[in-house]
């Protein structure tokens, strides 16, 4: 299987009728989200980067038509026309890391119609999961108030490309580590971990298992101590640190049970037994709202860490996300259909600081001192956007996490700030709009009911 083939089958038979009736023009396709998931007050950019690599190395082999044939029951020459088929557009997109909003474009592809079309799937996987677990990994560093967050969550993600994405998607926002060997490695991030269950439950007690760990590793030791009785286990970890005087660095970790009161707890037996440098780790099901619960309680944690809920993105593990086609060979379009309705043409989003975005069309001038935010990233099938880390993506979201009001900060009940559009865009959506219903419309008869219904979707945003 290649990532060729990682699309779904309508995307192909497109293609190819495209292809047979010689629609080969540049068509303009935009992908954005249509409502914030709930309980979130804006999204975290993010997927760019494996969506330009796939793009830069897209083209159909010999073996993907045959895979295509063989979906679709059909002989492999009448697949033949996709053969060498490569992707050789532009691309203009929102660079990683940037705070985004509901209907401002994220991506935009202009590309010959079947080129544009059959990258469609493959895109949408790469930007909604990313988006939506950097979103969640970011709330969470909000919960935590400036205490070290890391990531814990490979062993629960979707398999472990997404575990990858999960720790470099905390490590952008944020995230002090990653307990993912692989991504420690690969990305540069600095790993993290401990030790389980059942290492204690290997040793006769939590003694000989603490002594065990520490002589095997001469630095800074982290003890789990809720195997069986925590505030016993955490006499009995203080009893061990404080004979090996290891130094700063060392901690225990809380993996269950009432954080906050067994935090206190531990907390004045460290102190007592002069171990006031020894930190406490809390961990098991936490997410932005657990951290947030304990953070303003008080609760004397140091170190949060955070795996499945945040790693699948659990309360919201999803984007409402297209991807429509909005130009076609010069010619604007736009989808009608009942609460589904898009805007036409290529576009641009302004960042006005201090007030809403304004959602624009691709060629106007920005308003006032505004920001763009969609840059070119591709043209003619090459990346002119270089290889980007995660820590230039970190800044980026630092930078825009600082300019957002606190509303849309709050852990509950977050105030998203919606973005307005341009005057030019709204003329142009219900020029669109009046041509489509005209053509539709039989003479003498009224627009159908679900075009009526759907002018309470895009025309109803504010103009700035």
């Amino acid at each position: 299987m290649s990532d060729v083939t990682t699309t779904d089958l309508y995307e192909v038979t497109m293609a190819m009728s495209y292809l047979r009736e010689g629609m080969r023009a540049p068509a303009g396709f935009s992908l954005f989200v249509r409502d914030l998931p709930p309980g979130r007050g804006f999204l975290v950019a993010a997927g760019l980067e494996s969506a330009l690599d796939f793009l830069a190395h897209y083209r159909v082999e010999r073996d993907d038509v045959e895979e295509f044939a063989n979906a679709l029951h059909r002989p492999v020459g009448d697949l033949e026309p996709l053969l060498g088929l490569s992707f050789e557009g532009e691309v203009r997109a929102v660079p990683e890391g940037r705070v985004v909003f509901a209907g401002e474009p994220l991506l935009e592809v202009t590309a010959p119609l079947p080129q544009a079309q059959l990258v469609e799937t493959y895109l949408l996987n790469q930007l909604c999961h990313q988006t939506v677990v950097a979103s969640k990994a970011a709330r969470c560093v909000l919960a935590a108030a400036g205490r070290p967050v890391v990531d814990f969550s490979l062993r629960r993600t979707h398999g472990p490309w997404a575990g990858l994405q999960a720790a470099r998607l905390g490590a952008l926002v944020g995230f002090a580590g990653t307990s993912n060997v692989a991504a420690a490695t690969a990305l540069d991030i600095p790993a993290s971990g401990t030790m389980a269950h059942s290492y204690i439950e290997a040793f006769p007690g939590e003694e000989e298992a603490f002594r065990a760990f520490a002589h095997a590793h001469p630095g800074p030791v982290t003890f789990l101590v809720d195997t069986y009785n925590t505030e016993q286990g955490v006499r009995i970890a203080a009893r061990v640190l404080a004979e090996l005087r290891r130094g700063p660095g060392c901690a225990i970790r809380l993996d269950s049970g009432d954080l906050d009161a067994l935090a206190r707890r531990s907390r004045a037996i460290l102190d007592a037994a002069g171990l006031a440098d020894v930190r406490i780790v809390a961990s098991g099901g936490l997410d932005e709202y657990g951290v947030d619960r304990l953070v303003r309680a008080g609760a004397p944690i140091d170190v949060y860490a955070v795996g499945t809920k945040v790693g699948v993105a659990a309360d919201a593990p999803y984007l409402d996300a297209a991807y429509k086609l909005v130009e076609y060979d010069g010619r604007p379009v736009m989808k009608l259909s009942s609460t589904k309705v898009t805007a036409p043409g290529r576009k641009q989003v302004f960042r006005r600081a201090g007030r809403p975005d304004v959602i624009a069309l691709a060629g106007e001038e920005p308003p006032d001192s505004a920001q763009p935010l969609l840059r070119t990233v591709m043209r003619g099938g090459r990346r002119t956007w270089s290889p980007d880390h995660w820590q230039d993506a970190r800044k980026r979201f630092r930078e825009d996490l600082a300019a957002l009001p606190a509303p849309a900060l709050r852990i509950k009940d977050p105030e998203p700030v919606p973005p307005v559009w341009s005057e030019a865009l709204a003329r142009l959506t219900a020029s669109v709009r009046a041509d489509i219903e005209a053509r539709l419309r039989p003479e003498g008869r009224v627009a159908p009911s679900d075009t009526a219904v759907s002018r309470s979707g895009p025309l109803s945003a504010h103009t700035h």
